[in-house]
């Protein structure tokens, strides 16, 4: 993947957050750039062709634009050779529990994209063949977590994908570093940080496959400080 490849996605990515203000813009220019999951789910195809997605925790729905911008340069014959073609986002649904970054999302949205203000405890998947939570939930609490990670699996069709990524809390000073940015990064969004239930890697991947998912895990930390996994994980029939 060229520089000027990876520089004609984002800013085709984030080129729909300009009109939700200077700070969504940046928001998502430093997010999408910087954080390696993003270009790794493209280069990986780690989605089906068609993508009906439901994003817990979505943020300012990131992916969404993301998947959207892939899709057009592809098209247009804009694309690395030796990567998948991105998949169809045919529905986008994004869960943001906090209403600043709803704000935000709703001005950039893509056609065939919402985000609804609610609880990822609680809210309802719908018919979807990909769930996504990124980084999102360690914010509660651990019963809760499994009951979120149930209803996922319940949500989606055999060979429906679930990615997950967490922080390995097993990975000691770069965990420890990941959760303070967390705080940082969560505060200058605006939002207050509680307490986080984590666990280690190898701990979410075992509750995954007593789910019944098969999981492929991969570290997720490349040019970073951090300590974060991506487990991959397809519902077995």
């Amino acid at each position: 993947m060229s520089s000027s490849f990876r520089k004609r996605l984002l800013d085709a990515a984030t080129a729909p957050y300009r009109q939700a203000g200077h700070f969504a813009w940046h928001f998502a220019r430093g997010k999408l750039g910087r954080d390696p999951v993003f270009f790794s789910l493209l280069a990986n195809g780690a989605f089906p062709a068609e993508v009906r997605m439901v994003d817990l925790g979505c943020g300012q729905a990131l992916l969404s634009n993301w998947l959207t911008a892939a899709r057009q340069l592809h098209a247009s014959g804009d694309w690395p050779g030796d990567w998948p073609a991105p998949p169809r986002l045919v529905a986008y649904r994004g869960i943001e529990l906090m209403p600043k970054d709803v704000e935000r999302a709703r001005p950039a949205l893509p056609e065939h994209a919402v985000v609804e203000q609610g609880d990822i405890r609680s809210v309802a998947l719908g018919e979807v063949n990909v769930v996504v939570i990124l980084d999102s939930l360690h914010y509660i609490e651990t019963e809760a977590q499994n009951a979120v990670l149930q209803r996922a699996r319940d949500a989606l069709p055999p060979g429906g994908v679930l990615v997950f990524r967490v922080g390995d809390a097993a990975a000691g000073l770069p965990f420890l570093l990941c959760n303070w940015v967390d705080r940082l990064v969560t505060t200058v969004r605006g939002h207050r940080l509680g307490t986080l239930y984590c666990r280690p890697a190898a701990a979410w991947q075992r509750q995954l496959e007593s789910l019944g998912f098969s999981v492929r895990p991969q570290a997720m930390d490349a040019g970073t400080p951090f300590a974060n996994t991506l487990l991959l994980a397809r519902r077995e029939p």
